[in-house]
């Protein structure tokens, strides 16, 4: 991929609140998103991840802080941003009686295409998520996965450089899950900056450059983040020959955690002390097939974070403002 390092942020954040009445539903957020990335956006549930892309979207107003979306204001210019931007939100509504291919041409119209740009856009973009065989049925016949494809197209329709994908893989089958991962890579390979959201971190780690992990409406600072992923974390390790795995790590004085079928738990303190352990083991002569990490980066990361927020005294202290906090 080519260095993104000398252009500036498609997606800059800096100390973003919203409130609901006294509900704080984002109370400071602050990240960049460089061009030709993808970034994940990881949090549990409540955690304003969904507010925070609707005012990135230009759905909702901020009641501080700013953002920038391809070097445009959501609040002052909205217009520009819904030219730079895709949006694929978790469910988006389609209309039951009009087909895929119409949906899309009709789309591509509101985003100022001519009718034949728009009928050419649509085709490529069918053949792209593959709907051709829906192409020319109505968008009620479409499973969930379906309508997800169609989100998807609808999002691209005028060619985005900033995207942003809530849950885009929500009700696809795992074919379609490893190509819609394929094409976001492909897309930030084209320069795109692309922001999403999913509870599958799995996922998010295959597909992931960076992540933005937010918590009862704050984003965790970078410090906070690379101490997390620094903690000791379980590494798993399968042999040929389970038994003479057990002995060695007896013999070589390695801690070993729980085994079954999928093999042996090593805690470990990051990559170096793991290749320390795997280099050992095979000193020792264990024929050893698999070795890596029990959970991904993402997903340990986003655990340890979580155990540090539920200690009153790791949480960070919400920021205020005038008349309350955010």
């Amino acid at each position: 991929m080519t260095s993104t390092a000398a252009f500036a942020p498609a997606i800059e954040v800096e100390g973003v609140a919203r409130s609901f009445g006294d509900v704080h539903a984002v109370r400071d957020a602050s990240f960049t998103v460089q061009p030709g990335s993808v970034t994940a956006l990881i949090g549990p549930n409540g955690s304003g991840k969904t507010t925070l892309l609707l005012m990135l979207a230009t759905l909702l107003r901020p009641d501080a802080g700013t953002i920038r979306i391809a070097g445009h204001d959501p609040v002052a210019d909205p217009r520009a941003v819904r030219q730079a931007m895709g949006w694929m939100p978790d469910v988006l509504g389609s209309w039951g009686t009009v087909t895929v291919r119409r949906a899309l041409e009709v789309t591509g119209r509101l985003y100022e295409l001519t009718p034949e740009q728009a009928r050419a856009r649509a085709s490529a973009l069918i053949e792209l998520v593959g709907l051709q065989e829906l192409a020319d049925r109505p968008s009620r016949v479409l499973s969930r996965g379906q309508k997800q494809r169609l989100s998807l197209a609808r999002a691209l329709v005028h060619e985005p450089r900033v995207l942003l994908l809530d849950e885009p893989a929500s009700g696809l089958d795992p074919a379609a899950r490893v190509e819609l991962r394929e094409l976001v890579r492909r897309l930030a390979g084209d320069g795109v900056a692309v922001l999403v959201s999913s509870h599958v971190l799995a996922e998010l780690d295959e597909m992931a450059d960076a992540a933005v992990y937010l918590d009862r409406g704050a984003t965790a600072s970078a410090e906070r983040v690379e101490r997390s992923r620094a903690q000791v974390r379980d590494w798993r390790v399968r042999a040929l020959d389970p038994a003479a795995l057990s002995a060695a790590l007896a013999d070589l004085g390695i801690a070993g955690g729980a085994s079954d079928h999928l093999g042996t738990l090593i805690p470990v303190a990051g990559e170096a002390e793991a290749a320390a352990v795997l280099a050992r083991l095979v000193g020792a002569g264990v024929a050893i097939v698999d070795f890596g990490p029990a959970v991904g980066d993402l997903e340990h990361t986003f655990l340890d974070l979580a155990r540090g927020a539920a200690d009153p005294a790791a949480a960070p202290a919400p920021a205020a403002t005038e008349g309350g906090e955010r």
